[in-house]
């Protein structure tokens, strides 16, 4: 296999900068992220953050932080409609707190906007396939909840190109996000296989995966089911090749605002809530009829037994209304992230029970 660089010329040119500063910055000794990719944002202080779940009991309505477009995650219909993994999370918590789905207003953020909206209190709680790291849940004012997808970052290229392996991108233009853990795991991840590249650095995703498709990089890293999203809207998604290598960790999770600890628990618990149901086989289909099951973790997950609910500050049948809004988990999984090709079977995000690591603490 030739260096990649072949495919792009200007990208061989370019390269021989990145080059330049990875000698220079001594690969043994260790290169710097890039600039924009070093530090998280700045602290910004919390808008009323202890007073979150009063104020949005109050209010009516859950206002939720999703993508600006990301199919099968977030992304409107033709009706306007938002749909997705990510937006039945919202509608899960709209459905805990109010007792009704639609209690719940979605606003898309970009990945540099998202903790920003968060942090000044424009959103209340952010559902946007966001990587849970030690800096973030430091740093921002921010509390990330539950892991509800396990991912890892990846590399997709044109089939054309005959890559097989993320290794054979010696020289090539990688697009990426900025502001991102992306941008900053190619850094560690090239300088770790002495691969040289030039980042193809774009703000907006529609922009950066648009740049992808008409050839201005020879590669587009992220999260692997960020890659499976751009595949799946391509006009000829067999085109792509989304290669064999995953080179991180990308727990993403659901984050809201330190200082409500009521409030993030009713966040947590609803994703647990949803693990809970599938490990007991209670659907969207059946929960009315399951209250008569007669195991003892149905029927306090049901409400029928204890007083799970009002520890929450919610109706004690909060997770039944969750239920027959969104379904389990298993439910939304097959809905909205299996059509793109994404796996469940032998991942980390089958349940425990199935060799993965979705696993809910007992509702007890």
């Amino acid at each position: 296999m030739q260096p990649f660089g072949l495919f792009s010329t200007r990208a061989l040119s370019a390269a021989a900068m990145v080059a330049g500063a990875l000698l220079a910055g001594g690969l043994a000794g260790g290169l710097a992220a890039p600039a924009l990719a070093q530090q998280a944002p700045a602290q910004a202080p919390a808008a009323s953050a202890a007073n979150t779940f009063d104020a949005v009991r109050s209010r009516g309505t859950l206002v939720c932080a999703v993508n600006t477009g990301l199919a099968g995650f977030a992304q409107p219909d033709s009706q306007g409609v938002w749909r997705g993994f990510d937006v039945d999370y919202c509608r899960a918590f709209a459905a805990a707190l109010f007792g009704d789905p639609n209690k719940v207003r979605f606003v898309p953020t970009t990945a540099q906007n998202r903790f920003t909206a968060l942090q000044s209190g424009e959103t209340d709680v952010m559902a946007r396939n966001t990587t849970w790291t030690l800096s973030r849940d430091t740093s921002l004012g921010l509390d990330f909840t539950a892991t509800n997808f396990y991912d890892g970052q990846g590399f997709m290229v044109k089939r054309s190109t005959n890559v097989k392996s993320a290794k054979e991108l010696e020289g090539a233009t990688i697009c990426v996000q900025p502001g991102t853990t992306t941008e900053q795991n190619l850094t560690d991840w090239a300088r770790a296989n002495r691969i040289r590249f030039t980042p193809v650095v774009i703000e907006r995703l529609e922009e950066l995966v648009s740049a992808y498709a008409a050839g201005r990089c020879d590669a587009y890293t992220t999260d692997v089911s960020g890659l499976a999203s751009t595949r799946s809207a391509q006009p000829q998604p067999n085109d792509h090749v989304i290669l064999p290598e995953v080179i991180s960790k990308e727990p993403l999770a659901p984050a809201v605002r330190q200082g409500d600890a009521r409030f993030a628990d009713v966040i947590r618990w609803t994703h647990y809530a949803l693990i809970a149901a599938e490990e007991l086989g209670i659907t969207q289909a059946n929960v009315q009829q399951m209250a008569n099951d007669p195991r003892p973790e149905a029927q306090r997950l049901l409400g029928r037994n204890g007083e799970l609910g009002k520890m929450l500050g919610l109706d004690n049948a909060w997770a039944v209304n969750v239920i027959k809004a969104v379904g389990n988990y298993g439910e939304m999984f097959q809905r909205h992230l299996a059509p793109l090709g994404i796996q469940r079977d032998e991942s980390p995000n089958a349940l425990w029970t199935k060799g993965g690591l979705q696993y809910a603490p007992p509702f007890r």
